[in-house]
């Protein structure tokens, strides 16, 4: 049941992955805007990103890996999903050059929302995480007189200025 569980709560931090890996080839046939929507490479990134979303719906965000999920975690493997999906359809029905930039930042945004999420409330959840250290005793800072400060470094320089001056005269 343990090793069971622990799958099941693979399903986010993969989908991190695949968010992340398509976020990388859109961006990367982002750069052959140039060439065009129809060159090979652009087309290449575009099916290895339609790839990933679909390996992501269908073996990482299946209902039987996310049944074990605590309720924070399922919501965002649900988002996920739905985000998936929206973009998969999107990537099948791409137009133009502008459409692939726009899909680009969008899932680069959507990647580093969902890894930031997921991560933090992991740490807020982890009971490990929540230990606190001990207080440190307080030390008490010098007070510093800052009127000073400053004023002998301005007096090196005016002398070494008037150096300068009187060798060059």
């Amino acid at each position: 049941m343990s090793e069971e569980k622990g799958v099941a709560s693979a399903c986010v931090p993969c989908a991190i992955g695949h968010f992340s890996t398509s976020a990388r080839l859109l961006n990367e046939a982002v750069r052959f805007k140039k060439d065009g929507l129809t060159t090979p490479q652009v087309l290449d990134d575009i099916a290895a990103a339609l790839g990933e979303q679909n390996a992501l719906e269908r073996i990482d965000l299946t209902p039987e890996k996310m049944q074990g999920l605590a309720e924070w975690e399922k919501a965002m493997a649900e988002l996920a999903l739905e985000k998936s999906r929206e973009l998969r359809h999107m990537l099948e029905g791409i137009q133009s050059m502008e459409q692939l930039e726009t899909l680009a930042a969008g899932t680069e945004e959507f990647y580093k929302y969902l890894n930031r999420e997921w991560l933090s409330k992991r740490l807020a959840d982890c009971p490990t995480c929540k230990i606190k250290a001990e207080p440190q005793e307080q030390v008490q800072e010098p007070e510093v007189d800052l009127t000073q400060y400053g004023k002998g470094v301005s007096e090196k320089r005016r002398q070494f200025l008037e150096e300068i001056r009187g060798a060059t005269s």
